[in-house]
């Protein structure tokens, strides 16, 4: 790695962190492209180092949540009894099923967008969305179980589709950010172990690139807090449109990953 890769995996990390977390995203998805197409990190390992960034960056953000309360709530609860064992199942999915999972891809990316789209048009036009009925306690764990599943293949942690779809039924995102992130945080640490493990047997790129998952992780660790920080000072309303934007993004990343490999 020269210093130039260091440098740009710290910055990286630091800038995408500070938007993403007041939202409860941890930002891990858009490395994607920087760790893929700028700093050459090899399929599957991408996976894990994404994995390794959320345990590094997390705390920061975490850290300030918990001083304000807001990691006690049963949201967080429910949230890690689905995606916590999801994860492990997507991490083996990943490496012996599907190491180029591009129907995964077009299935996020036909969620995402319009999901993305109407949260940002009710935040432009000043109509909060109605908060629809709150699902049972079994059924959240169950979707945040596949969107751990999901989290696993692509080393994300699931906060990217789990706060758009929490908010976009109405739930306040802060109430919704600190629970996913804390999710991210629990389920990526499983999932780097499970990665870890299947590195010993395995073939191939699996384990993580060590050292830019802990230099992109160090910059988002800071940003993280950062992001955290201001999230109490932004309204909801441009909280709910940088989700919205930021899932409308997600959805183009993957429909123009899937394309690019099927083309």
């Amino acid at each position: 790695m020269t210093w130039a890769d260091a440098v740009l995996s710290v910055t990286a990390g630091l800038l995408i962190s500070v938007v993403t977390t007041p939202v409860g995203v941890s930002g891990a998805v858009f490395l994607l492209p920087v760790q893929l197409s700028v700093l050459a990190v090899p399929n599957p390992a991408v996976t894990p180092t994404n994995l390794l960034f959320n345990i590094v960056a997390g705390p920061g953000a975490l850290l300030r949540y918990r001083r304000r309360g807001g990691l006690a709530g049963p949201l967080t609860r429910l949230l890690l009894l689905g995606t916590l064992p999801g994860v492990v199942v997507g991490a083996v999915i990943r490496v012996f099923v599907v190491p180029g999972p591009d129907a995964f891809r077009l299935v996020v990316a036909a969620l995402l967008f319009p999901l993305g789209l109407w949260l940002c048009l009710r935040a432009v036009t000043n109509r909060p969305g109605r908060a629809g009925p709150s699902p049972s306690p079994p059924r959240l764990a169950a979707f945040a179980g596949v969107v751990g599943v999901v989290g696993g293949i692509y080393g994300v942690g699931g906060g990217s589709i789990l706060g758009p779809v929490l908010v976009g039924r109405g739930m306040p995102v802060a109430v919704v950010a600190p629970a996913a992130l804390a999710s991210t945080f629990v389920t990526s640490i499983a999932g780097a172990a499970t990665f870890s493990a299947l590195a010993l047997t395995g073939r191939g790129d699996i384990a993580p690139e060590w050292g830019i998952g802990l230099l992109c992780g160090l910059g988002g660790l800071v940003g993280g807090y950062l992001g955290a920080h201001l999230q109490p000072h932004l309204p909801e309303r441009a909280l709910r449109c940088t989700l919205g934007a930021l899932a409308v993004a997600l959805a183009v990343l993957y429909a123009a990953q899937a394309a690019a490999s099927l083309g």
